[in-house]
């Protein structure tokens, strides 16, 4: 199991990039890992707020493809947040200095690049847990651009 940089498995850039490293992953999981740290994005005085484990978990899974398209030989390319459901965090912040372990399993996959995972976030005295639907269609240029109106298939009526 090669182990990149996440800077590598991302389309993110700089500080938008929360996650510190890839732990471990595999065709249906990925583990990361992120230390909260004054200064970095979205923090606030006490730490990263609670809602802000739906991005942890949503990069969590734009790794898990980072590796998975990267072991293939392929190329990164962005990806979609479609939904969440079910977020719970039982606290308001992830305080400054927690070791945050995020981890994602795959529940279901299609061949148009529409996935859901069961996703948790745990430190110390602190738990959260969503399930979250993505979609990473093999052409995403379609997807970015606003003037575009598009079906689920990516093409204009």
């Amino acid at each position: 199991m090669t182990l990149w940089p996440v800077e590598q498995l991302l389309t993110h850039a700089g500080r938008m990039i929360l996650l510190d490293r890839v732990v471990e992953w595999d065709a249906e999981r990925i583990v990361c890992e992120r230390v909260i740290r004054k200064g970095d994005a979205f923090i606030e005085a006490d730490g990263l707020p609670g809602w802000a484990g739906i991005e942890l978990m949503a990069q969590t899974i734009a790794a898990w493809n980072g590796c998975q398209v990267l072991a293939a030989g392929g190329t990164i390319r962005p990806g979609f947040l479609l939904g969440t459901r079910s977020y719970r965090v039982d606290a308001d912040v992830f305080a400054i200095g927690a070791r945050l372990v995020i981890e994602a399993v795959r529940t279901f996959h299609d061949d148009d690049g529409m996935a859901a995972f069961s996703c948790r976030v745990d430190t110390a005295g602190v738990h959260a847990e969503a399930r979250l639907t993505v979609f990473s269609p093999p052409d995403p240029t379609p997807f970015l651009d606003p003037r575009n109106t598009l079906d689920s298939k990516g093409t204009a009526p």
